[in-house]
């Protein structure tokens, strides 16, 4: 039964509107928003005070509640598709890790044969992140399968996931890189850059070729120099590139995440979490692909050299941290983590805006910006 939602504020796709009404059709679509002076005949449904913004879209998660997209089992993606509504994600793309041809292909048959059956969070398409990096910056990626970009692979990756493979990453040093991006990206995927000791020159190199996005912008590359620009500086100074950005309050300073906001603005910043199996796990101790790590004090870490392998940051989390750090309005916080989010993966035809006709996933959040609730196809199903 079509309803309508009034509340106190709407995070539209174009602007922000204080009181009125959104329609929710019955077939679970979004309809048309009514000001505060046009009330609708029909159902309300009131949020008094609260806030009605898009699902979040993670664009960049590796696992949930003690499981890895690399775990390749279904039940366990459906099982953190569920995980994710109670943070605020009715969209996510399913992310790898470095791994042989094989692991990588098999997790591209699974998700290729299974994507739509899912019933939490909608998979809108698969991030491989790698296997073509470069050892000086491997995080916790397996260096033992670094190599060189293969546009075969890829399209045999592509073949095994149906075409869901919407998103892959690569250091822009490797040899074939540039080709390599061009002809991906003609394919209309997208090429992001990372875990990478380019220089700036060659940064820009990929990006001319067509490379749209830099993973986890400061983590995992060559920094910024006043005479050696690196990635970071490449990715604080191109335009009409979009940025990824981890915002635990870990892998980024407060201070240095609002100056990439300010200086790229939130139409390029996309908020991510990089968690790993952790998430929504106690501290303890797991595996990150083959590598041992810890969890403790809100970070994941590698036992063999400390570095950060991946977070246990839920996206609901990252809106409200830009926020209570005084970087962002709560509306641009809303927006990297939805629209730019989608448009950074080419998924915003699907998700990450409130649009007559699209689903009507959404989320109910209270003025401190923490979750109350979770919408998919105009149903709850989440409360916190």
């Amino acid at each position: 039964m079509t309803y309508y939602i009034h509340a106190a504020k709407f995070f539209l796709k174009s602007n922000t509107e204080n009181g009125g009404y959104l329609e929710v059709t019955d077939e679970g679509k979004f309809g048309n928003y009514y000001p505060e002076t046009d009330k609708p005949e029909g159902r309300i449904v009131d949020k008094g005070n609260q806030w009605i913004a898009p699902g979040l879209v993670d664009t960049h998660i590796h696992g949930l509640l003690g499981h890895d997209v690399m775990d390749n089992d279904w039940s366990a993606i459906q099982e953190m598709s569920e995980g994710l509504l109670k943070a605020g994600v009715t969209s996510w793309l399913p992310t790898t890790l470095t791994g042989s041809f094989d692991q990588l292909n098999a997790v591209c048959q699974t998700i290729g044969a299974h994507a739509g059956e899912e019933t939490g969070a909608k998979i809108q398409g698969i991030y491989f992140e790698g296997p073509y990096f470069t050892t000086e910056h491997k995080g916790a990626q397996n260096p033992k399968y670094f190599k060189d970009p293969s546009v075969d692979e890829y399209k045999a990756w592509q073949a095994s996931a149906k075409g869901l493979l919407k998103k892959i990453a690569i250091a822009p040093e490797r040899a074939g890189a540039v080709d390599f991006t061009e002809k991906v990206t003609a394919d209309g995927t997208v090429v992001a850059l990372g875990h990478s000791s380019a220089t700036f020159e060659q940064a820009k190199a990929a990006i001319e070729a067509g490379a749209t996005v830099f993973t986890h912008t400061f983590n995992g590359m060559s920094g910024l120099n006043h005479r050696q620009p690196g990635m970071v500086g490449a990715a604080m100074y191109l335009q009409q590139v979009d940025d990824e950005l981890i915002c635990d309050g870990h892998h980024v300073r407060p201070e240095v995440a609002g100056s990439l906001i300010r200086e790229k603005t939130p139409e390029h910043v996309a908020l991510i979490t990089d968690c790993m199996r952790a998430g929504m796990m106690p501290d303890g101790d797991y595996v990150l692909g083959e590598f041992p790590v810890y969890v403790k004090d809100g970070m994941a870490r590698l036992k063999d050299g400390d570095s950060l392998a991946g977070s246990i940051l839920k996206l609901d989390e990252a809106i409200k941290n830009v926020v209570d750090w005084n970087g962002v309005t709560p509306e641009d916080a809303v927006k990297m983590a939805s629209y730019t989010a989608a448009k950074s993966c080419q998924v915003n035809d699907k998700c990450g805006s409130i649009l007559p006709g699209r689903d009507a996933d959404y989320l109910v959040l209270n003025p401190d910006m923490t979750l109350a609730e979770t919408y998919l196809n105009g149903e709850q199903r989440y409360q916190a």
